[in-house]
């Protein structure tokens, strides 16, 4: 094995390994249950998992998918969320290596983007603490480069703001507050151009997507922070590139 191949290797299991962190936050935070002090166990037994029983992804395939206790079935989710983590993890190393602070933003920012989606999904909501995480990672950026700090502000203002609007003009209804906050705090690690991107991407996957959903027997209610998710983490790696290609259509 290549000794420059072990980085990329090391950061793509660390990726599972927070990815297997990001499962716990998924189920726990909807249930208000405590994440920090309370050991992993069976969500059907409560038994309490040991350390070769919390290997990302080697463990669900080495258990057969099943509790080793009661023999459960697990979700599918575990394996899905501790993979594409690392996977994540690995293209933004791969994209950005060298500047390792936006690595950092970016690694954290797709785990808390992964649990906000996989949450909202599910329950149609977006915890404050999460989008809280994702503004302390927009006030880092702007530390970092606060010369630009305008291109920062806008960022937080400008989509969140007419997410606002439409909130208050449709009583709740269009818009839920949580997606509002969610645009402010990726609008202040982002900038205002890759922030009006990522809300394009994501209507327009929510408005594909769903109303392919809606064909197949899915109701009209339609959790926005999945595809919000799936256009800031989009925007953060091949904005600036999308961006670019974009105006130079147009000779800017």
């Amino acid at each position: 094995m290549p000794i420059t191949a072990l980085p990329y290797i090391f950061i793509t299991v660390l990726g599972m390994a927070v990815g297997s962190f990001a499962n716990v936050l998924i189920f726990r935070l909807p249930e208000e249950q405590d994440f920090v002090k309370e050991p992993s166990h069976c969500m059907h037994c409560g038994h309490r998992l040991r350390w070769y029983e919390l290997l990302p992804l080697v463990s669900f395939l080495a258990q057969g998918g099943r509790c080793r206790a009661c023999g459960t079935k697990l979700s599918w989710q575990y394996p899905l969320v501790e993979g594409v983590n690392g996977l994540m993890w690995l293209a933004t190393v791969l994209l950005f290596a060298g500047d390792w602070l936006r690595v950092g933003l970016y690694c954290a920012l797709f785990t808390l983007l992964l649990v906000l989606a996989v949450i909202d999904w599910r329950t149609y909501t977006l915890p404050n603490g999460l989008n809280l995480a994702v503004l302390v990672l927009g006030v880092v950026q702007l530390a970092a480069d606060f010369d630009n700090w305008p291109t920062y502000l806008l960022g937080m203002c400008s989509v969140s703001l007419f997410f606002l609007l439409l909130w208050w003009l449709t009583g709740g209804a269009g818009i839920g507050m949580g997606d509002v906050k969610l645009m402010a705090a990726a609008g202040l690690l982002l900038g205002g151009p890759r922030i009006l991107l990522a809300m394009i991407v994501g209507s327009v996957l929510g408005v594909i997507i769903h109303s392919l959903r809606m064909r197949r027997g899915a109701g009209n209610k339609l959790a926005f922070g999945p595809y919000l998710a799936a256009g800031i983490w989009f925007a953060a790696l091949f904005g600036q590139q999308t961006i670019t290609a974009y105006l130079g259509i147009f000779g800017l």
